[in-house]
């Protein structure tokens, strides 16, 4: 027990006032004799001993009254320790991701929190609060209440860790304050449980769907493309069921151009154990497609939106002084346009406009045509440097140079295994399912030694580079003839050069990711104060971009915060279509168990959490019952005096 006011209880002293009244100022007894004295001397001494009995009482009385008084003026509490904290700093956690649009027994999750939240909420102290794409630091209840309930669903969705260092964000550098963090999630499945700073307390609220289950299409991609049709194939993903459930095993999915309906199938979950469906779509100008399933458990994954613009070309050009059909029948594919020209007939007017630029076997690189490919790759333009097997060393140095490649020495004749691939060089990615350690190497029979800091793409077995890169220029250290070389005959020519050529200009894909860097190349020359916009019927921005020779790059991360389907446009001219779309990660509705977390303390409702503070926070205050004791205790003093005999 606690006292609000201690000091008054130095007043308990008072108390030694009516004993040593009581003590020393008792009433004398006079003795009158009468003719029968034995029988008087008895009536004598039993009325004395009940009078002295009758005033301890009354005194008793009277200080256990008094006692009580005094105490009830110092006013004595029961509290917990974090109950008495003078300052407390209290920040919310709400996470509004999509997977807490799943079902709970009273409709979503999210809601139903947030509608909690508002009606728990009360007080004068400032509250601190963010979701995982909005932070308020220091509002009252009442701003509280006026904005939680508009909190939406936000594609980001924060780990346990980045929550903690956010919170410390939030919360004062002030000493001896009691901080707390209110962490409402469903706790789905990311990194482990930071450690918690021992200044914060910690009070989790997993908030559980009835039914951790959920349909979702996960992508598409293009299968198999002729001349009048193309097959779409698409992935609808579905979590384990559990032991007993009755969940659907059939979903309906329909596709869309634009908003009319083109087909609908159903994929049965237990018999298409790949969980993929195929549509048929005839080869048209453009495509802007949609996809839809019926889940109403979690719903952001239920759409995939896709687009497929009229095909644009790759403009290839080859610069001979050997065989060049090698090239030819690399570039000769729909998505190319590929031109050749020998060193002698080469129009330079022609160079700014192309994206993959070839010099085969070149003897010498005179100086003009080394500035007009200086001037081509700083405007984004990618180079291949094919040397011949006996080449002009100054003038392909001062090439090499001027590119940052470094530089090449005199050639060697010397047979050579090209043996080690670089996998993690952006040329390979996504070519290969595994390192590969085992395949039959081509060699060269001759390969010059170079001094370069570029990044090396393929090696020889001795680790020197086969093939080096920088800012998208190419250069091979060997000749790839037939002559000195089987390299054009070996599987590793396709992926290399056909993907160098790719890269020069990516070509749109089907769809991008929302909160993923996503790069664009827009075919499309721009003037001095023109820009490109992104924008659909009811929002648009401007991305970054970079201009380049004769496309423009665009990067994209946060924007658009909506999945759907957008145009490209140069002021009022439309160039192409692009689409956008969640990401399924959040899909899988797999939690963590808060309960693992050291030092947190776990509530499974927001009531049950708010039920729980006020109860930490409650003070129990028992001056009225030592008041009540007093006027008891005066009570029973005044019934003693009046009827005690």
């Amino acid at each position: 027990m606690q006292l609000k006011h201690p000091e008054i209880l130095y007043a308990l002293f008072l108390l030694l006032i009516p004993i040593f009244i009581h003590l020393f100022q008792l009433r004398r007894f006079q003795k009158v004799d009468f003719t029968n004295v034995a029988f008087l001397k008895k009536v004598s001494i039993k009325t004395r001993k009940s009078s002295q009995l009758k005033k301890w009482l009354t005194l008793f009385m009277r200080l256990l009254a008094m006692a009580c008084l005094i105490i009830a003026f110092a006013q004595p509490f029961t509290a917990a320790k974090n109950a008495l904290a003078t300052q407390k700093e209290t920040v919310v956690y709400i996470d509004n991701s999509f997977s807490m649009q799943a079902k709970g027994s009273s409709g979503a999750i999210l809601e139903r929190a947030l509608q909690d939240l508002f009606n728990k909420i009360s007080g004068t102290e400032k509250i601190s609060w963010f979701t995982n794409n909005a932070e308020h630091k220091n509002v009252s209840a009442e701003d509280f209440k006026s904005e939680v309930l508009s909190v939406a669903y936000s594609q980001n969705q924060l780990s346990p860790n980045e929550v903690l260092l956010k919170a410390n964000q939030l919360f004062s550098d002030e000493q001896g304050v009691l901080k707390r963090l209110v962490y409402l999630s469903d706790f789905q499945q990311q990194a482990a449980f930071p450690p918690i700073p021992e200044d914060v307390i910690v009070d989790a609220v997993q908030l559980k769907p009835v039914k951790a289950f959920n349909i979702a299409i996960d992508s598409v991609f293009i299968a198999s493309k002729n001349a009048s049709v193309t097959q779409l194939k698409v992935k609808v993903s579905k979590p384990q069921q559990t032991q007993g459930s009755n969940e659907i095993s059939e979903a309906p999915i329909s596709l869309f151009n634009k908003d009319r309906l083109i087909a609908k199938t159903a994929i049965n979950f237990l018999e298409n154990t790949d969980g993929t469906v195929a549509f048929d779509i005839d080869n048209q100008e453009e495509f802007i497609g949609k996809l839809e399933v019926n889940d109403p458990n979690l719903t952001f994954d239920n759409t995939l939106f896709f687009s497929i613009n009229k095909p644009g070309k790759i403009k290839v050009l080859a610069i001979n002084e050997a065989d060049g059909n090698f090239l030819q029948r690399l570039f000769e594919k729909e998505e190319f346009q590929f031109t050749q020209q020998t060193f002698k007939t080469l129009n330079y007017n022609e160079i700014p406009d192309q994206n993959f630029i070839v010099l085969n076997e070149l003897a010498e690189i005179p100086a003009p045509l080394i500035t007009a490919l200086k001037a081509y790759s700083d405007d984004g333009g990618s180079i291949l440097v094919i040397p011949p097997e006996q080449a002009d060393l100054n003038s392909y140095n001062n090439f090499l140079l001027r590119m940052g490649l470094g530089s090449i020495s005199e050639e060697r004749s010397s047979e050579k295994q090209i043996t080690k691939i670089v996998f993690s060089h952006p040329l390979f990615k996504d070519v290969f399912e595994k390192e590969v350690a085992n395949f039959q190497y081509p060699t060269v029979n001759s390969y010059y030694d170079i001094s370069t800091n570029a990044s090396p793409a393929i090696g020889y077995e001795d680790r020197q580079p086969f093939l080096v890169e920088r800012n998208n220029t190419y250069f091979f250290t060997a000749a790839i003839n037939k002559t000195n070389s089987n390299f054009q005959n070996s599987p590793l020519v396709v992926p290399t050069i056909y993907n160098m050529a790719l890269q020069s200009l990516p070509l749109p894909r089907l769809y991008y990711t929302i909160g993923q860097q996503n790069t664009i190349a827009v075919p499309v020359k721009l003037g001095p104060d023109e820009i490109l916009t992104i924008r659909d019927s009811t929002s648009q921005f401007i991305p970054l971009q970079q201009t380049k020779a004769n496309y423009v790059l665009l990067t994209t991360t946060d924007e658009p915060t909506q999945a759907g389907n957008y145009e490209i446009v140069k002021e009022a001219q439309f160039l192409e279509n692009i689409s956008y779309n969640y990401d399924r990660s959040e899909s899988q509705l797999l939690y963590l168990n808060p309960e693992n977390w050291d030092g947190a303390k776990v509530y499974n409702s927001v009531e049950a959490l708010f039920d729980s503070i006020a109860e930490a926070n409650e003070i129990n205050s028992f001056w009225k019952w030592f008041a009540i004791f007093a006027m008891l205790f005066l009570l029973f003093e005044m019934l003693i005096l009046k009827f005690y005999k």
